[in-house]
């Protein structure tokens, strides 16, 4: 049997008329940059997310880099961040000449430690910028209160987490700014680059929609040394499709995640290695299904692989420990819980059109691996 890590065939190919109708429309008023589709995909997004404003740009990437340029980050200045996450979350600080001060992860959530925040806090921290990992939101209720507390604003990298909830509240209505990403890997994904952010506040929103089209409130008045960002018509229109199946989609995720858990447990299978763990209070939308395991990792993904399932490492290398950031100065054993789930974490399929048998597929050949060594 072929279990891939992620199939898009099937769920494109039910919406293809839909998305051929919807890209004609942009055809038919030439709304290629920005435009009417993605201005009323910011008003569908703003909605879903509960927040007062959604301000399409070109990638998730870019989501989080506008998010620090609209809080004015700049040389020399700290944003406390997670190592244990996709490049961007970092890169971004870089890029603004500002200064990432790595906190570690919780072991159980992969999401950063709130309880090291705060002896990370200095007179140049500007924001903490928090990552919802794999879909699960961060304890906003710890980092909001530490945020508070110093006057310190929380960014939210929200790039896996569209549809994730704390208490009720959504990714991306509980800080400053949310960042979240298209990319087509993503439950809510394009046909190509594409995220947005997220924010209540009015000032700061008209920063952000000036930022993203060079610093411009005025077309050629440049307030603001912007970036050209600028999410096209053609992506706009093909998210307005997917949108209304997002939460649908993202029941059939958890769905999968419950019969993983079941299966796993009725294998035997939780003392070899661990499943995901949902907080209390939370709603984990599982970008990804991630376990754990603590020996043979790398020789349990090769056998997998031999057996026709697909797999990856998020993420092998943790950003302290990469060779662009080695000026900061961190060495192997300086936040050990990142450390450890790069060696130890592997990414199983969790896509929504994932079929039962798929599922008894992959935990069956789990099993054989282990009964071998």
């Amino acid at each position: 049997m072929n279990v891939p890590l992620l199939d898009l065939k099937e769920q494109n190919a039910a919406l293809r008329p839909e998305i051929e109708a919807a890209l004609g429309r942009v055809l038919d008023t030439n709304g290629f940059i920005l435009g009417g589709e993605v201005a009323e995909l910011e008003c569908e997004l703003a909605g879903y997310c509960g927040t007062k404003y959604a301000i399409g740009c070109a990638s998730g990437s870019d989501a989080i880099l506008l998010a620090l340029m609209a809080l004015d980050i700049g040389p020399g200045d700290e944003v406390i961040t997670t190592p244990y996450s996709f490049f961007a979350t970092v890169s971004s600080i870089t890029r603004l000449g500002a200064v990432p001060v790595f906190v570690d992860i919780d072991p159980v959530t992969y999401n950063l430690d709130p309880a090291l925040v705060e002896s990370k806090i200095t007179t140049r921290t500007k924001a903490i910028e928090l990552v919802h990992l794999y879909g699960q939101c961060s304890d906003m209720d710890a980092l909001a209160a530490i945020s508070e507390k110093h006057g310190i604003p929380l960014v939210e990298d929200a790039a896996q987490a569209i549809g994730a909830e704390e208490s009720g509240v959504r990714a991306g209505a509980m800080s400053s700014i949310g960042c979240f990403s298209f990319y087509p890997s993503k439950n809510l994904g394009g046909m190509g680059d594409g995220g947005f952010v997220t924010t209540n506040d009015d000032a700061l929103a008209k920063k952000l929609l000036a930022l993203r089209v060079h610093g411009s409130e005025e077309r050629y008045y440049h307030k603001y040394v912007g970036l050209n960002s600028r999410l096209d018509g053609f992506q706009g229109a093909v998210l307005r499709v997917k949108l209304p199946h997002l939460d649908g989609w993202t029941d059939a995720r958890r769905a999968n995640a419950e019969r993983y858990r079941q299966l796993f447990t009725d294998a035997g299978l939780t003392e070899q290695i661990g499943i995901p763990v949902e907080r209390e209070n939370a709603k984990h939308i599982y970008n990804q299904y991630v376990i754990r395991v603590p020996n043979d990792r790398d020789a349990l993904r090769a056998f997998l692989t031999e057996k026709g399932i697909g797999t990856d490492i998020y993420y092998p290398v943790p950003l302290h420990l990469q060779e662009c950031f080695a000026y900061l100065g961190y060495t192997d054993g300086d936040l050990p819980e990142s450390e450890k789930a790069a060696r130890e974490t592997l990414a199983l399929p969790i896509f929504p059109e994932l079929r039962p048998e798929q599922q008894a597929y992959v935990v069956e050949t789990i099993a054989e691996f282990y009964s071998e060594h």
